[in-house]
């Protein structure tokens, strides 16, 4: 099972959607809201080089906005 995360913020619709697609597919994540966390924030920073948001971090690898693609990828989904 892949470990995922996903930095978002309550405001963020692509955030939504992000969350909505992993739910979709069975994906157990862990949310970190940004807004209300900045050591989460920084880090989310640190680690994609964005300020914006949805970050998802899939097995260490991260991936910037709502990228459905590359989440499929990352998780290795067929459909």
């Amino acid at each position: 099972m892949s470990k995922v995360t996903v930095y978002s913020t309550p405001t963020c619709p692509w955030c939504e959607r992000a969350k909505e697609f992993l739910k979709e597919n069975n994906v157990h994540y862990t949310e970190v809201n940004v807004a209300a966390d900045h050591k989460a924030a920084q880090d989310m920073i640190e680690k994609s080089g964005q300020m914006g948001v949805p970050v998802i971090e899939i097995d260490n690898q991260i991936i910037v906005g709502f990228d459905k693609n590359a989440m499929k990828k990352a998780l290795k989904i067929s459909s």
